[in-house]
């Protein structure tokens, strides 16, 4: 299928994922977030892909939501509601992907871009990357989960901070707050996200996704049941044919083999 705002490859395991509205700077609209909901659904179902790499063409990762949408839908609530009910639901496709999902910020990163960015499971930035929620500039609110995400993320104290004055810091400033994973010299930002997907790829598939759906449920219930539920992936994966595989190449001093099941 023909995509227009999303380029999409394989390299490695991992799949690349570039939002490709580099005159816009890769801002988000209807037609972007439609095509990275298609790839999501793809690529989750791919047994060749074991983490997913997202960024951005040109000079910027997102630069957030189009503002000529905004400007079109000004006295339009309906429209409006719409475009914010297929950000939040596309970005939280992004959240529950089943695998990892990792950010390139390669450069511009405001607003949406940065929530796009809190979906995703690790975030790599350019050390000359420039980012921040900004909305409050514009006299609106960040809508598309930055009020609920960035807090968990790096604090109550910096995210307010950072939301209420809408300030912008670069990749080395988003590594110290905890914003971001691992920052890297401009060139290097995308080459160290795959290299990090492969990292993730060379681990057993099952277990890593287990995982994943145990640290994201722990935001969401309490102690008590985050540990049920914990539980309850560890019994899963025990009886998987990787689990054996595991064991085995641990006896046997060699690398396993992951099947994925």
């Amino acid at each position: 299928m023909n995509r227009e705002t999303v380029l999409a490859e394989k390299n490695g395991s991992a799949a690349v994922i570039t939002l490709n509205r580099p005159q816009k700077m890769n801002a988000l609209n209807a037609q972007l977030l439609i095509e990275l909901g298609e790839l999501l659904e793809q690529y989750e179902s791919d047994s060749s892909v074991s983490a997913l790499v997202l960024t951005g063409s040109g000079k910027a990762f997102c630069a957030g939501g189009d503002i000529s949408v905004n400007e079109a839908g000004e006295d339009d609530l309906a429209n409006f509601i719409k475009f914010s009910c297929l950000t939040r639901d596309t970005l939280h496709k992004v959240e529950i992907f089943k695998k990892p999902v990792i950010a390139a910020i390669n450069g511009f990163a405001f607003g949406g871009g940065i929530e796009l960015a809190l979906c995703c499971d690790l975030r790599v930035a350019s050390e000359k990357a420039k980012m921040g929620l900004t909305e409050v500039k514009l006299g609106v609110v960040p809508g598309a989960g930055g009020t609920q995400r960035l807090p968990r993320l790096i604090g109550m104290a910096m995210a307010k901070q950072l939301m209420f004055t809408g300030g912008i810091i670069d990749g080395t400033e988003a590594y110290r707050i905890g914003l971001v994973n691992i920052v890297t010299p401009q060139e290097e930002c995308l080459a160290r996200a795959l290299q990090l997907a492969e990292e993730i790829a060379s681990m057993a598939p099952l277990a890593v996704q287990a995982t994943k759906k145990c640290i994201n449920m722990s935001l969401q219930v309490d102690l008590e049941s985050g540990l049920s539920y914990e539980a309850e992936c560890v019994r899963g994966v025990f009886t998987s044919a990787d689990r054996l595989e595991g064991g085995n190449a641990f006896r046997e001093k060699r690398p396993p083999v992951w099947k994925g099941r």
